[in-house]
């Protein structure tokens, strides 16, 4: 008989108030799963880390910079006391008691009185496990569960890997149902995980309590780990005996500075694999509609980096030669120097009327197009108050895409 008598029950939490007190790691996995179903997330903490901070400064969530007060609890349906400190917890308990509100406790699952399941989703189906108090066999029971409705059966056919080493995966542009399976696959038989701000967030709440989670988020004109420290913890991760997962947003090559850590890795001696994933660069114009080359319109596309301006002594870009190109430019990390970008092209031969699109937040909930040309793209960011993340795509694919914009334009 189990400890711990379990009631299952799915919540409904959109649109309700849901606090999270604490800003750590433990927080930093449950909030985006809370921000995925809809809620109305409010994390209480003096301190947050990086990947929180990037939600709110998104919009996508309240922070309440400072410690608990029993009101925080006030209207609230749903609360995580994820706090390292047991006095705290023990508070939010009692308060979150009163109000006949369900608590999680982070440090004390006896003293909680809800429990966190292990939680994955494929084709509407959510699968959530309890293991009675054991993160892995929890974990490893909905993987097998989740490899069998990818694959048809419900029993796993394959072993866990867990030969120490590195795996360099790359999570796709956002949406955490455009990983691969593969890359789904080595997360959960992770010992450690090192992941950027634009790696898929949702899945790092679907990896086991035990799993060590390094965050290395670089938030733009914010909190950045230099990449010599990345190499570091993923060598000395690994010759401790530890599986790592370095996890970034898009292809780990296409920008994502990857092959310096798979140097790293054999200077060391350290096995690494690399498990490539979607590149922003055209999975977001694909998902937002815009092909970056159609049959007729251009056969070519050009991937830049636009982190640098034009004319930075340090930029390898030759934007005199891409504005006499007719195919597609598609921009990335651009939207700071866009303004100079764009005049740079036009300088070098692009017409000031070509169609260009920006997608902000591509594949995720807050996903929207902002439609321009070369010569009014500067404006159309300041009106659309345009933030990175987005990829910039110039060309007469954008017309393609949205004819009722650009009437005319194809071909011209």
């Amino acid at each position: 008989m189990d400890d711990f008598p379990l009631y299952p029950s799915g919540l409904r939490l959109t649109g309700r108030r849901v606090v999270v007190v604490g800003g750590g790691h433990v927080a930093q996995r449950r909030v985006p799963q809370l921000i995925a179903v809809g809620a109305d997330v409010h994390v209480v903490s003096p301190e947050i880390t990086p990947a929180i901070e990037g939600m709110v400064g998104a919009g996508e969530i309240t922070w309440h910079e400072r410690g608990f007060v029993a009101a925080d609890l006030d209207e609230t349906w749903y609360v995580i006391a994820a706090t390292a400190d047991h006095d705290v917890n023990e508070e939010i308990s009692a308060a979150a008691e009163a109000r006949r509100i369900f608590c999680v406790r982070s440090d004390d699952a006896t003293r909680a009185t809800a429990w966190t399941p292990a939680v994955g989703r494929h084709a509407g189906v959510t699968v959530a496990v309890l293991g009675q108090r054991e993160p892995r066999r929890s974990a490893a029971v909905r993987d097998e569960i989740l490899e069998g409705l990818r694959e048809g059966t419900i029993v796993a056919r394959h072993e866990r890997d867990r030969t120490p080493g590195v795996v360099l995966v790359g999570g796709g542009p956002g949406d955490p149902e455009l990983i691969s399976v593969a890359g789904r696959k080595a997360l959960m038989e992770a010992d450690l995980v090192v992941a950027d701000r634009l790696a898929p967030r949702e899945l790092l709440g679907e990896l086991p309590a035990d799993v060590e989670l390094v965050d290395v988020a670089k938030l733009p004109r914010g909190r950045s780990a230099q990449q010599a420290e990345i190499n570091r913890l993923i060598v000395e991760g690994a010759l401790a005996g530890k599986r790592v997962v370095r996890f970034k947003g898009g292809d780990n090559f296409v920008f994502g500075r990857g092959y310096e850590e798979v140097i790293a890795c054999r200077e060391a001696g350290v096995p690494v694999t690399v498990i490539p994933g979607l590149s922003s660069s055209v999975s977001v114009p694909a998902v937002a509609g815009i092909p970056v080359t159609h049959r007729g319109i251009t056969h070519e596309f050009t991937v830049v980096s636009g982190h640098l301006p034009p004319g930075h002594p340090e930029s390898l870009v030759n934007w005199p030669a891409l504005g006499q190109l007719a195919g597609t430019v598609v921009l990335m990390m651009a939207v700071e120097n866009a303004p100079a970008i764009a005049a740079a092209l036009v300088a070098g031969g692009r017409p000031a009327t070509t169609p260009v699109g920006v997608v902000c937040d591509g594949t995720m909930p807050g996903e929207r197009t902002v439609l321009a040309t070369l010569g009014t793209l500067a404006d159309e960011l300041v009106a659309h108050d345009v933030r990175p993340p987005a990829i910039i795509v110039v060309g007469e694919v954008v017309a393609v895409a949205h004819p009722e914009v650009y009437s005319g334009a194809v071909g011209s």
